[in-house]
């Protein structure tokens, strides 16, 4: 049987297509554990991190120069349980998978010869390394899933033992999970103002993020496909497949996988085209398996909702908390690393998307609902007449909607995505482009082979207007289009501007393209 694209858990050569686990890294951190260091090793989920710590401490195993194993603290990653409870969950873990990883006249002692008590794991890992013949490598896998006190009860630990590595203690320790540590610190902080002079935070010498794919990466995984079977992915589905995962590891072999083994049932002699990428990426946006539904979660968070609000209406950061918040998401994989701060890739866009406007648009009265009221005889999407039925709509319901709506500042263009995507469900897709700063949301409205470009802004003053119309002709040069729709929301209640003075439809021709403004 032929490798696969991997879409579960760890990645094996023999059975999956592979890039390289360490991305450039490895001679950094063998040097770190040569000095003797602590390090943090954070990226998001499913992109990597396991892996790249079995093949890790595989390899410094075999280079013989030191032991190494990795551990994973998850299952105490859980408010209720107690320090005590935590660290024998600790010791019996690390004796449990230490056997993966090393011979048995190498293996932890014993757990059941250790009494309950809060410096287990200090002890155990101490009476481990007196025993061994070299010193030791521990890889500390989701660490950040731990709380409040045992946390830092596992942290002060680790700084207690500092000082008698390696004979005593590792020789070398990575605490490995999503977030950097910062956010250790601000995790351990939380009830704790403060944690003692003796922070386990200080004894951190380097963090490692690990990247997504880069379009090399991601080319070398498909043509590995392509060496085994001999089915081609063409320059043209590379580039859409490459887009729409921006390099996520999970997406880019999901994506792959939906196509090669779900849609075409391995059978290598069809070709892959730009038109299968188009349905796969509708496949997994609308099976939302567990990597994209957790995309759910962490919208609600606190930290996340200010950036994920303001790339949706593309507004401007408040200057508190700022930086901490962009980092946060980068950590969660959530946005780009660099500017401009959008969304990691179409796919995450999406979803998140979808997942804040669902209420709004399963709520839609079915009675201006049906598509094919919106159809002119020959097929084509009547765009003129859906956005008159969504300005009716918007009159009468808007105000109770944007009221109860958990993201009301974005609440404008999340209401008019939700009708829009409710129509054109029934046989076309929206594609949409926002960022942090840029002041809109654009949308293209694909159907058949018609594309409606759509910008959305809020008027916020007297500039809105005509920047929106200049916006808007750039991004109908992007598409190709001469025809575009702008709608202009007030920010003013109903009582403030009246509906009967709010409601407008306007044509204006804006570099010789014709604009319809729809203002309301």
């Amino acid at each position: 049987m032929s490798r696969f694209f991997n879409t579960t858990g760890l990645c094996n050569p023999e059975d999956h297509y592979t890039v390289d686990p360490f991305r450039g890294i490895y001679h950094k951190i063998k040097h770190l554990i040569d000095s003797k260091q602590y390090y943090l090793i954070h990226a998001p989920r499913q992109t990597g991190k396991t892996t790249f710590l079995h093949e890790l401490a595989h390899k410094l195993n075999k280079e013989g120069k030191y032991f190494s194993t990795v551990c994973s603290l998850e299952s105490a990653g859980f408010p209720s349980i107690t320090v005590e409870d935590a660290n024998l969950v600790f010791m019996k873990t690390i004796h449990r998978q230490a056997s993966i990883f090393l011979h048995s006249q190498h293996l932890p002692p014993d757990p059941s010869e250790f009494d309950k008590n809060a410096n287990l794991l200090e002890d155990y890992l101490t009476k481990w390394c007196k025993e061994l013949p070299k010193p030791l490598v521990l890889l500390i896998d989701e660490v950040d899933s731990l709380y409040d006190d045992v946390l830092i009860s596992v942290l002060r630990q680790l700084r207690n033992g500092f000082q008698s590595r390696p004979s005593q203690f590792p020789q070398s320790i990575a605490l490995v999970g999503l977030r950097d540590i910062r956010e250790y610190r601000l995790k351990a902080r939380a009830d704790n103002p403060s944690i003692g002079a003796g922070s386990p935070f200080n004894i951190k010498a380097e963090s490692f993020f690990l990247p997504v794919f880069s379009r090399e990466e991601v080319r070398s995984l498909l043509d590995q496909h392509t060496q085994d079977t001999g089915q081609v992915f063409s320059d043209a589905v590379f580039e859409k497949l490459y887009t729409f995962s921006g390099g996520q590891p999970w997406l880019t072999n999901a994506l792959a996988n939906e196509m090669v083994y779900k849609m075409l049932n391995n059978d290598y002699s069809q070709e892959i085209t730009p038109e299968l990428v188009e349905q796969a990426k509708e496949n997994l946006i609308a099976q939302r398996q567990t990597h994209l539904d957790s995309l759910a979660d962490k919208i609600n968070d606190p930290r996340v909702r200010p950036i994920v609000l303001n790339i949706i209406s593309g507004g401007d950061l408040p200057f508190d908390g700022a930086d901490d918040n962009l980092r946060y998401c980068r950590d969660l994989g959530i946005i780009t690393s660099k500017s401009p701060v959008q969304f990691a890739n179409p796919i995450y866009r999406e979803i998140i998307t979808r997942i804040l406007n669902v209420g709004f648009q399963e709520s839609i009265n079915q009675d201006i609902a049906q598509t094919s009221w919106y159809l002119d005889p020959d097929g084509s999407l009547n765009m003129d007449k859906l956005m008159e039925a969504f300005t009716d709509f918007y009159r009468w319901t808007s105000e109770s909607w944007l009221e109860r709506f958990q993201y009301k500042e974005a609440g404008h263009q999340l209401l008019l995505m939700a009708f829009l995507q409710r129509i054109i469900n029934g046989g076309g897709r929206i594609e949409r482009e926002m960022a942090l700063g840029n002041g809109r949301t654009d949308l293209a409205i694909f159907w058949k082979s018609q594309v409606i470009p759509v910008e959305i802004k809020l008027n916020h003053d007297a500039r809105s207007q005509p920047l929106g119309l200049k916006q808007l002709a750039r991004y109908m040069d992007k598409l190709g289009q001469k025809k575009g729709y702008l709608v202009i929301f007030e920010k003013k209640s109903s009582e403030e501007l009246p509906w009967e003075t709010r409601i407008r439809r306007e044509v204006h021709e804006v570099e010789g393209k014709e604009v319809i403004l729809l203002g309301m």
